[in-house]
C-alpha cells in the first residue's frame, strides 16, 4: 500500500473553492493541501471556454511543479470547460466537480426533478445535464445560471438581505419546476448555503459539489495509507496561493474553513504563462 506524502493540489478561480479544502481536512485532516485561487482573474463564469482552459492548464502546471500527487479542479467551470485538457497534460491523476455531484444528485432525487445552479459557461456547457443522464435517462435537469453568486461571496456579502433576494429570483424558475435536490454546481455556492436553504425549503434536498468532490477524492485515496507518526489526530497544513493577495480572500477564507489563514503567497501572474 503506498504512502501519503506529497501535498494534494487545489484550485478555483478566487476564495470558493477553499470549500473544498474545508471538506477535505475535515475528511482526511493529515493530509497537506496546496491551494490556489485565481483572484486576479476571477470570475471564470463569464470567460471564454478558451480563457478558461489556458487559465486551469497555467495553474495546474504551476501546481504540478510544486510536487502534488492528486489535483482537484475545485472550480466547476474548468471541470465543465477544461478537464479532458487537464487530465491529458498533467501527470497525476485529476478530479473534477462535475462527476461526483451529478453521481450524487442521480442517488438522491426520488422525482426525477434535479435542479442545477452555476455560472454561466458551467450551465451553459451542459456538463451536469449530460453525466447525470448517463447514470440515469429517465431524469431531467433544470438549470439556472446565477453570475451574481460568485461576486457576493468574493465581496463576503453572503449575510448581506440582498444575498437572499438575488437567491429568491435565481430559484423562482426551479422551484416552479418542482425539483427536489439542486445541485450547487460552483464552488461559492455553499458559503449561501444558509440562504440557499431558507429559499429552496425544507423539500428540496441541497448538494454541494464541494462535499460530493471531498468524498470522491477520500474514496480515491483509500488505498493509501499515512506516513508512519501520522495518524487520524494528525494535522496537515494548508498553504495558499493567490494572484491578488486581497484582504477580502483572508476574510472570506478564514471564515469558510473556521481556521487562520497562516500561509498566503501572492504569485505573479508572469509566472504562470506557459512556455
Amino acid at each position: 500500500m503506498p504512502i501519503r506524502k506529497a501535498p494534494i493540489g487545489v484550485f478555483d478561480s478566487g476564495v470558493g473553492g477553499l470549500t473544498v479544502a474545508a471538506e477535505i481536512r475535515r475528511a482526511m485532516p493529515a493530509e497537506d493541501i496546496l491551494y490556489f485561487g485565481d483572484t486576479a482573474r476571477v470570475p471564470y463564469g463569464n470567460k471564454s471556454p478558451e480563457t478558461v482552459t489556458r487559465y486551469s492548464r497555467e495553474i495546474a502546471r504551476f501546481l504540478e511543479a510544486q510536487g502534488i500527487r492528486f489535483l482537484v479542479v475545485a472550480c466547476n467551470t474548468s471541470s465543465a470547460l477544461a478537464l479532458d485538457a487537464l487530465c491529458a497534460e498533467v501527470s497525476v491523476p485529476v478530479l473534477g466537480m462535475i462527476e461526483p455531484g451529478a453521481r450524487a444528485a442521480a442517488e438522491t432525487t426520488g422525482t426525477g426533478r434535479v435542479g442545477l445552479i452555476g455560472t454561466r459557461a458551467t450551465v451553459q456547457s451542459g456538463a451536469y445535464e449530460r453525466a447525470v443522464l448517463a447514470l440515469n435517462p429517465s431524469i431531467h435537469v433544470f438549470s439556472q445560471a446565477c453570475p451574481l453568486f460568485v461576486p457576493l461571496v468574493e465581496e463576503g456579502w453572503a449575510g448581506d438581505p440582498v444575498a437572499e433576494e438575488v437567491a429568491r429570483r435565481y430559484l423562482k424558475p426551479l422551484l416552479e419546476r418542482g425539483v427536489d435536490t439542486l445541485i450547487l454546481g460552483c464552488t461559492h455556492y455553499p458559503v449561501l448555503n444558509s440562504v440557499l436553504r431558507r429559499v429552496a425549503g425544507p423539500s428540496v434536498k441541497l448538494l454541494s459539489s464541494s462535499q460530493c468532490a471531498a468524498k470522491a477524492l477520500e474514496d480515491a485515496l483509500a488505498g493509501e495509507r499515512l506516513p508512519e507518526g501520522a495518524g487520524p489526530g494528525g494535522r496537515g497544513g494548508l498553504r495558499c496561493y493567490v494572484t491578488d493577495a486581497g484582504t477580502h480572500f483572508r476574510e472570506v477564507g478564514e471564515r469558510i474553513l473556521g481556521e487562520p489563514l497562516a500561509e498566503l503567497i501572492p504569485v505573479e501572474e508572469e509566472r504562470l504563462v506557459l512556455a
